[in-house]
């Protein structure tokens, strides 16, 4: 099972794929991290405000189109793809795609749309961040 979320950024896919890799553009918007992503390379991220970490390998990069990482870096977390597509010169579409869901799973619909929420916050946070510069909006979600 997958869940796949998208929006519409008003932004060149260049610079959209910079806030992506990039530790200090990522910080304004999402996780904290030291290292730039690259292909096959495993950096930690973290999130102070919520008190957690995560190691992810970056399985695939394609610059201004596509990054797949994997979360956790012994092979067992989830695949997530983010894709890119430029629809003109100043607007893109960013697709993530999480992969590994088991639908058998107690608790499968609620870490379903608890994921699902993750990446449209993410995403929300991504578009105010590359189209008017606001980094105030990381770690605002209460839950």
């Amino acid at each position: 099972m997958d869940n796949i979320t998208k929006m519409l950024v008003h932004r060149p896919a260049v610079a959209v794929f910079e806030a992506l890799v990039d530790p200090a553009q990522m910080a304004q918007y999402w996780f904290s991290g030291t290292e730039r992503l690259t292909a096959g390379g495993v950096v930690t991220w973290r999130y102070e405000e919520y008190g957690a970490e995560v190691g992810i390998r970056v399985l695939e990069l394609e610059a201004d189109r596509r990054l797949v990482f994997q979360w956790g870096v012994d092979g067992s977390g989830h695949v997530v793809t983010v894709t890119l597509t430029a629809l003109d010169e100043e607007r893109t579409v960013i697709e993530v795609c999480e992969a590994g869901f088991d639908e058998q799973a107690e608790g499968f619909a609620l870490e379903l749309a608890d994921n699902k929420e993750g990446w449209v916050y993410m995403l929300t946070c991504l578009k105010a961040y590359v189209e008017f510069g606001i980094g105030t909006l990381r770690a605002s979600l209460v839950k």
